[in-house]
């Protein structure tokens, strides 16, 4: 990898406003460095989570403890304009509830008192091209899912030796599988959301005899905590109930499953807070670090753009810790300057 070029480009994608070419970071340096050598370092080796670690690697040993959290989620940039391949293509946004063109990248953010840490990504990738029987159009499928990659990415963050206590995701990443391997193959346990449908046993005679009933359906009061086992998950859970009220004065239930059984009532609600930096971690990306402007076409620039952009965000948020400036403080300060420099400027021409 050319450190030196990874560092020009992340420094230019947070200093830049708008679309981020090759040609505009060439006229930013007056040419020290030419568009096609930017271009060349976005096409070469694909770069993966593997070199991604060895950049935060030595940040992470300084601030890591056994009480973080590692949290999964996955985060969609719209380019309804970009050709199509096997990552730029339609996903399914839960958001929305219809399909998008564009790119998915399933992250996972090792999360630490207040400083978040990208150590892991996925872009998804969708190589099989398939007639669909019902509406007869060409549609793409993955050879993983996003849970399987998600058990992948684990794996990963467990021979990193990385110290945590807990992963966090929500329903989309809350099947038995990832419960299963989160808890008895990695031995760590988890808070996760669950779909007001999902099947539970509040006792283990009822599990055993498969007498089962949905979460939404349990009796629930103000305090209530359950102990019991989820379908097909062989060992048992904490559940709880958050009900809160939503910006539009609606009201929200939310369902929670913590693997650790010794807890209370209190800690997985606390515990599930600590996955809201993962929002604030994907806008970020979006609007601090140019995840969607850049006009990159091929799957391996697409996916190194995607890696720098990874990059620029650790590179924030030292300088969030360093400042004590959170990544939007930081974004303004730079504008601010921005528009100083052009108005001085503008006066010149004026002047001349």
């Amino acid at each position: 990898m050319n450190k030196e070029q990874l560092e020009l480009y992340t420094d230019y994608l947070f200093s830049s406003f708008g679309y981020a070419t090759a040609t505009g970071l060439s006229a930013m340096v007056n040419g020290q460095v030419s568009h096609d050598q930017i271009t060349r370092f976005l096409s070469g080796e694909e770069y993966t989570s593997k070199e991604l670690w060895q950049e935060v690697k030595t940040t992470v040993r300084e601030v890591e403890r056994e009480e973080a959290a590692l949290v999964f989620d996955d985060t969609i940039q719209e380019k309804p304009y970009t050709d199509e391949n096997e990552v730029m293509c339609r996903h399914y946004d839960h958001s929305k509830g219809r399909a998008v063109q564009g790119f998915n990248l399933l992250n996972c953010l090792y999360q630490v008192g207040d400083i978040s840490i990208p150590v892991a990504f996925e872009l998804i990738r969708k190589p099989l091209e398939y007639c669909d029987l019902k509406t007869h159009k060409r549609k793409r499928a993955s050879l993983a899912t996003k849970n399987e990659l998600m058990r992948t990415m684990l794996d990963v963050c467990v021979k990193n030796n990385l110290k945590f206590r807990f992963v966090l995701f929500d329903i989309w990443f809350s099947s038995k599988e990832n419960m299963c391997y989160i808890k008895e193959t990695l031995k760590k346990d988890f808070v996760c959301a669950l779909k007001a449908n999902r099947l539970v046993a509040v006792s283990e005679e009822d599990n055993q005899n498969n007498r089962f009933t949905s979460i939404e359906d349990l009796p629930w009061q103000e305090e209530t905590l359950f102990t019991g086992w989820l379908k097909d998950v062989p060992f048992p859970v904490r559940i709880v109930r958050q009900v809160f009220t939503n910006k539009d004065g609606s009201t929200g239930i939310l369902y929670l499953a913590c693997s650790d059984t010794t807890v209370t009532r209190e800690f997985p609600l606390t515990t599930y807070q600590k996955r809201w930096p993962i929002e604030v971690f994907h806008k970020s990306l979006k609007q601090n670090a140019a995840l969607g402007k850049a006009p990159v076409r091929r799957v391996v620039t697409q996916n190194n753009h995607v890696f720098a952009v990874l990059y620029a965000f650790f590179k924030l948020e030292c300088l969030k810790i360093k400042h004590r400036l959170n990544h939007f403080a930081l974004r303004a300060h730079l504008y601010l300057k921005a528009i100083r420099v052009a108005y001085d400027e503008f006066q010149v021409l004026k002047a001349a």
